[in-house]
Protein backbone atom coordinates (compact mmCIF):
# COMPACT_ATOMS: atom_id res chain seq x y z
CA UNK A 1 0.00 0.00 0.00
CA UNK A 2 1.53 3.27 -1.10
CA UNK A 3 1.76 6.28 1.17
CA UNK A 4 2.98 9.78 0.58
CA UNK A 5 5.20 11.36 3.25
CA UNK A 6 2.95 14.41 3.31
CA UNK A 7 -0.23 15.66 1.75
CA UNK A 8 0.39 17.19 -1.65
CA UNK A 9 -0.65 20.80 -2.23
CA UNK A 10 -3.06 19.69 -4.94
CA UNK A 11 -5.23 17.05 -3.31
CA UNK A 12 -7.70 15.11 -5.50
CA UNK A 13 -11.32 16.09 -5.07
CA UNK A 14 -12.15 12.63 -3.72
CA UNK A 15 -9.33 10.95 -1.83
CA UNK A 16 -9.22 8.78 1.29
CA UNK A 17 -6.75 10.10 3.87
CA UNK A 18 -6.18 8.20 7.09
CA UNK A 19 -3.89 7.08 9.87
CA UNK A 20 -2.74 3.54 9.12
CA UNK A 21 0.14 1.10 9.40
CA UNK A 22 1.05 -2.15 7.67
CA UNK A 23 -1.81 -4.04 9.27
CA UNK A 24 -4.63 -1.65 10.20
CA UNK A 25 -6.42 1.59 9.37
CA UNK A 26 -7.98 3.83 12.02
CA UNK A 27 -11.51 5.21 11.73
CA UNK A 28 -13.44 7.31 14.23
CA UNK A 29 -16.87 7.55 15.77
CA UNK A 30 -18.21 9.41 18.81
CA UNK A 31 -20.53 7.97 21.44
CA UNK A 32 -22.09 8.75 24.78
CA UNK A 33 -20.08 7.80 27.90
CA UNK A 34 -21.97 4.58 28.70
CA UNK A 35 -21.32 3.12 25.24
CA UNK A 36 -17.76 4.39 24.85
CA UNK A 37 -16.40 3.41 28.25
CA UNK A 38 -17.82 -0.11 28.05
CA UNK A 39 -16.48 -0.48 24.51
CA UNK A 40 -12.95 0.40 25.60
CA UNK A 41 -13.08 -1.80 28.73
CA UNK A 42 -14.31 -4.87 26.84
CA UNK A 43 -12.86 -4.04 23.40
CA UNK A 44 -16.31 -4.59 21.95
CA UNK A 45 -18.33 -1.75 20.48
CA UNK A 46 -21.60 -3.34 21.60
CA UNK A 47 -20.48 -4.12 25.16
CA UNK A 48 -23.02 -1.67 26.60
CA UNK A 49 -26.75 -2.46 26.47
CA UNK A 50 -27.19 1.17 25.40
CA UNK A 51 -25.62 0.37 22.03
CA UNK A 52 -28.34 -0.17 19.44
CA UNK A 53 -27.69 -1.96 16.17
CA UNK A 54 -30.91 -0.79 14.56
CA UNK A 55 -29.56 2.46 13.12
CA UNK A 56 -26.78 3.14 10.63
CA UNK A 57 -23.36 3.79 12.16
CA UNK A 58 -21.15 6.33 10.35
CA UNK A 59 -17.38 5.96 10.60
CA UNK A 60 -14.81 8.48 9.43
CA UNK A 61 -11.09 8.09 8.65
CA UNK A 62 -10.62 11.87 8.91
CA UNK A 63 -9.79 13.18 12.38
CA UNK A 64 -10.78 16.74 11.49
CA UNK A 65 -14.12 15.68 10.07
CA UNK A 66 -14.73 13.77 13.30
CA UNK A 67 -13.96 16.97 15.22
CA UNK A 68 -16.42 18.84 13.01
CA UNK A 69 -19.11 16.22 13.61
CA UNK A 70 -18.72 15.97 17.39
CA UNK A 71 -17.65 19.55 18.14
CA UNK A 72 -14.38 18.48 19.76
CA UNK A 73 -16.34 15.95 21.87
CA UNK A 74 -18.66 18.64 23.29
CA UNK A 75 -21.91 17.65 21.57
CA UNK A 76 -24.53 15.66 23.47
CA UNK A 77 -24.19 11.88 23.12
CA UNK A 78 -20.83 12.42 21.38
CA UNK A 79 -18.76 13.15 24.47
CA UNK A 80 -16.27 10.34 23.79
CA UNK A 81 -14.34 9.91 20.56
CA UNK A 82 -13.24 6.35 19.82
CA UNK A 83 -10.44 5.34 17.48
CA UNK A 84 -11.47 2.04 15.90
CA UNK A 85 -8.82 -0.07 14.20
CA UNK A 86 -9.69 -2.29 11.25
CA UNK A 87 -7.62 -4.69 9.19
CA UNK A 88 -7.05 -3.43 5.66
CA UNK A 89 -8.87 -6.41 4.16
CA UNK A 90 -11.91 -5.73 6.35
CA UNK A 91 -11.94 -2.03 5.51
CA UNK A 92 -11.88 -2.88 1.81
CA UNK A 93 -14.65 -5.42 2.33
CA UNK A 94 -16.86 -2.66 3.72
CA UNK A 95 -16.01 -0.30 0.84
CA UNK A 96 -16.71 -2.97 -1.79
CA UNK A 97 -20.24 -3.31 -0.43
CA UNK A 98 -20.94 0.43 -0.66
CA UNK A 99 -23.10 2.67 -2.76
CA UNK A 100 -22.43 6.41 -3.02
CA UNK A 101 -25.42 8.49 -1.96
CA UNK A 102 -25.77 12.25 -2.09
CA UNK A 103 -29.49 12.79 -2.05
CA UNK A 104 -30.06 11.09 -5.38
CA UNK A 105 -32.64 8.35 -5.87
CA UNK A 106 -31.07 4.93 -5.42
CA UNK A 107 -32.05 1.92 -7.48
CA UNK A 108 -33.82 -1.01 -5.84
CA UNK A 109 -30.55 -2.96 -5.96
CA UNK A 110 -28.57 -0.14 -4.35
CA UNK A 111 -31.15 0.27 -1.57
CA UNK A 112 -30.45 -3.31 -0.53
CA UNK A 113 -26.80 -2.55 0.19
CA UNK A 114 -25.78 -2.22 3.82
CA UNK A 115 -23.08 0.39 3.24
CA UNK A 116 -23.59 4.01 2.17
CA UNK A 117 -20.80 6.43 1.32
CA UNK A 118 -20.94 10.21 1.36
CA UNK A 119 -18.20 12.56 0.23
CA UNK A 120 -18.51 15.68 2.34
CA UNK A 121 -16.27 18.77 2.36
CA UNK A 122 -13.09 18.04 4.30
CA UNK A 123 -12.34 20.21 7.31
CA UNK A 124 -9.17 21.69 8.75
CA UNK A 125 -8.25 21.48 12.46
CA UNK A 126 -10.17 24.71 13.14
CA UNK A 127 -13.14 23.19 11.24
CA UNK A 128 -12.68 25.44 8.22
CA UNK A 129 -14.07 23.97 4.99
CA UNK A 130 -11.45 22.74 2.51
CA UNK A 131 -11.82 22.49 -1.30
CA UNK A 132 -11.75 18.70 -1.44
CA UNK A 133 -13.83 15.89 0.00
CA UNK A 134 -13.67 13.49 2.92
CA UNK A 135 -15.28 10.06 2.97
CA UNK A 136 -17.98 9.13 5.48
CA UNK A 137 -18.98 5.47 5.61
CA UNK A 138 -22.38 4.39 6.91
CA UNK A 139 -22.78 0.75 7.93
CA UNK A 140 -26.06 -1.02 8.70
CA UNK A 141 -27.79 -4.40 8.58
CA UNK A 142 -25.80 -7.60 8.25
CA UNK A 143 -22.62 -5.70 7.44
CA UNK A 144 -22.89 -3.72 10.67
CA UNK A 145 -23.40 -6.88 12.71
CA UNK A 146 -20.32 -8.45 11.11
CA UNK A 147 -18.28 -5.25 11.52
CA UNK A 148 -19.10 -4.93 15.23
CA UNK A 149 -18.39 -8.59 15.96
CA UNK A 150 -15.39 -9.20 13.70
CA UNK A 151 -14.32 -6.07 11.84
CA UNK A 152 -12.87 -4.06 14.74
CA UNK A 153 -9.52 -5.21 16.12
CA UNK A 154 -8.81 -2.38 18.56
CA UNK A 155 -10.71 0.39 20.38
CA UNK A 156 -9.06 3.43 22.00
CA UNK A 157 -10.64 6.43 23.69
CA UNK A 158 -9.00 9.50 22.14
CA UNK A 159 -11.29 12.09 23.71
CA UNK A 160 -8.34 13.69 25.49
CA UNK A 161 -6.77 14.57 22.15
CA UNK A 162 -10.01 16.10 20.91
CA UNK A 163 -10.39 18.29 23.97
CA UNK A 164 -6.69 19.12 24.00
CA UNK A 165 -6.87 20.23 20.39
CA UNK A 166 -9.60 22.70 21.27
CA UNK A 167 -8.18 23.92 24.58
CA UNK A 168 -4.46 24.05 23.74
CA UNK A 169 -4.51 25.06 20.07
CA UNK A 170 -7.82 26.14 18.55
CA UNK A 171 -9.19 28.34 21.32
CA UNK A 172 -5.89 30.25 21.92
CA UNK A 173 -5.39 30.69 18.18
CA UNK A 174 -8.90 32.10 17.71
CA UNK A 175 -8.36 34.50 20.59
CA UNK A 176 -5.28 35.84 18.83
CA UNK A 177 -6.78 35.73 15.35
CA UNK A 178 -4.09 33.27 14.30
CA UNK A 179 -4.46 30.54 11.69
CA UNK A 180 -4.12 26.98 12.95
CA UNK A 181 -1.61 24.89 11.02
CA UNK A 182 -1.92 21.12 10.66
CA UNK A 183 1.77 20.57 11.44
CA UNK A 184 1.44 22.37 14.77
CA UNK A 185 -1.41 20.06 15.80
CA UNK A 186 0.49 16.96 14.69
CA UNK A 187 3.65 17.98 16.54
CA UNK A 188 1.66 18.52 19.74
CA UNK A 189 0.23 15.01 19.40
CA UNK A 190 -3.31 16.35 19.12
CA UNK A 191 -3.91 15.28 15.53
CA UNK A 192 -2.72 12.21 13.60
CA UNK A 193 -0.59 12.56 10.51
CA UNK A 194 -3.02 11.34 7.86
CA UNK A 195 -1.75 10.35 4.43
CA UNK A 196 -3.35 9.08 1.25
CA UNK A 197 -4.87 5.64 1.62
CA UNK A 198 -4.64 3.98 -1.77
CA UNK A 199 -7.44 1.60 -2.74
CA UNK A 200 -7.67 -0.72 -5.80
CA UNK A 201 -9.13 0.65 -9.02
CA UNK A 202 -12.33 -1.35 -8.67
CA UNK A 203 -12.93 0.23 -5.27
CA UNK A 204 -12.18 3.68 -6.71
CA UNK A 205 -14.90 2.98 -9.26
CA UNK A 206 -17.41 1.94 -6.59
CA UNK A 207 -16.67 5.10 -4.61
CA UNK A 208 -16.83 7.40 -7.65
CA UNK A 209 -13.31 8.65 -7.01
CA UNK A 210 -12.02 8.71 -10.58
CA UNK A 211 -15.01 10.37 -12.25
CA UNK A 212 -15.37 13.12 -9.65
CA UNK A 213 -11.65 13.88 -9.71
CA UNK A 214 -11.73 14.18 -13.50
CA UNK A 215 -14.73 16.51 -13.30
CA UNK A 216 -13.05 18.64 -10.64
CA UNK A 217 -9.85 18.86 -12.68
CA UNK A 218 -11.81 19.76 -15.81
CA UNK A 219 -13.63 22.53 -13.95
CA UNK A 220 -10.36 23.84 -12.49
CA UNK A 221 -8.80 23.88 -15.96
CA UNK A 222 -11.85 25.66 -17.36
CA UNK A 223 -11.72 28.28 -14.59
CA UNK A 224 -7.99 28.81 -15.08
CA UNK A 225 -8.44 29.25 -18.83
CA UNK A 226 -11.40 31.61 -18.31
CA UNK A 227 -9.45 33.81 -15.90
CA UNK A 228 -6.44 33.89 -18.24
CA UNK A 229 -8.62 34.87 -21.19
CA UNK A 230 -10.27 37.60 -19.13
CA UNK A 231 -6.86 38.93 -18.11
CA UNK A 232 -5.74 39.03 -21.76
CA UNK A 233 -8.97 40.81 -22.74
CA UNK A 234 -8.61 43.35 -19.94
CA UNK A 235 -5.00 44.00 -20.90
CA UNK A 236 -6.01 44.55 -24.54
CA UNK A 237 -8.64 47.09 -23.48
CA UNK A 238 -6.05 49.20 -21.72
CA UNK A 239 -3.64 49.35 -24.67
Amino acid sequence: MAASSELKPSIPYRQIRALYDDETITVYQAYCPSIALAAVDHQKLNASPDFKLGRMTWIKPSWCWMMYRCGYAEKKNQEHVLALKMKHSDFLKVLKGAVVCHGQTLSAEDRKKDVRVQWDPERGPALEMLPYRSIQIGISGAMAKWWIEEGIVGIEDVTGKAKGLWEDVIEPARAKGRKVEVEECVEKGLMPRETEYVVPEDVEGILGMQAETRRALAFATFEETRKRDMAVTDAAKTE
